[in-house]
């Protein structure tokens, strides 16, 4: 039988997120440190640790409810015609995968959901990328060769590949706009 979830836990949970929430407001993802999470909840070191595994573990509900929240927002924006339109309606998510280093590597390590029991936030976000994707490449002029859904899996390969290479040394200079155009124009223009 599965127990019930008392009102307290739930209100000491809501804290903690409300309380990081903020602190992420002032100082971004990876500043976030638990001693002020757990000083500006009110609550002990090990009421955090009852609630999230680790600094990751908060991060990753964080970045996956923000994530969800940006996807609402795209999914009522027009929908894309064009492959230019579709990096422009992707744009909101891209520029939040890549506002922080951090905030890229928790999403890529939190992408799947292999290693976990549950389906976190993070992942049914991707998936949600996909989805939305390939709902947009009816109206995009595609390539018809294979499914949409492929196509949509490779735009988001593609956005990710563009996303890696804007924190590389060797490759930040170029704009991860200009760099998803190219391989989105690639990946999705019919053979002549």
């Amino acid at each position: 039988m599965q127990k019930t979830v008392q009102k307290r836990t739930l209100k000491t949970r809501a804290r903690l997120l409300d309380a990081a929430t903020e602190l992420v407001s002032q100082g971004g993802y990876e500043a976030l440190r638990v001693e002020d999470v757990v000083k500006s909840a009110g609550v002990a070191k090990g009421t955090f640790f009852a609630h999230f595994q680790d600094k990751d573990a908060l991060m990753a509900h964080l970045i996956g409810e923000k994530l969800a929240a940006i996807f609402d927002q795209v999914e009522q924006d027009p929908v894309p015609g064009s492959v230019a339109e579709l990096i422009q309606a992707l744009a909101p998510v891209h520029d939040f995968m890549t506002s922080e280093r951090y905030v890229f590597d928790l999403l890529i390590r939190y992408s799947g959901a292999a290693a976990i029991t549950e389906i976190g936030p993070i992942a049914r976000c991707f998936e949600r990328y996909v989805r939305v994707v390939e709902t947009w490449l009816n109206t995009v002029p595609a390539r018809r060769d294979v499914t949409s859904e492929l196509l949509a899996e490779g735009v988001q390969a593609f956005a990710i590949q563009a996303m890696a290479l804007t924190f590389c040394a060797l490759h930040g200079s170029e704009r991860f706009q200009d760099r998803l155009d190219i391989y989105l124009k690639a990946w999705l223009t019919p053979a002549a």
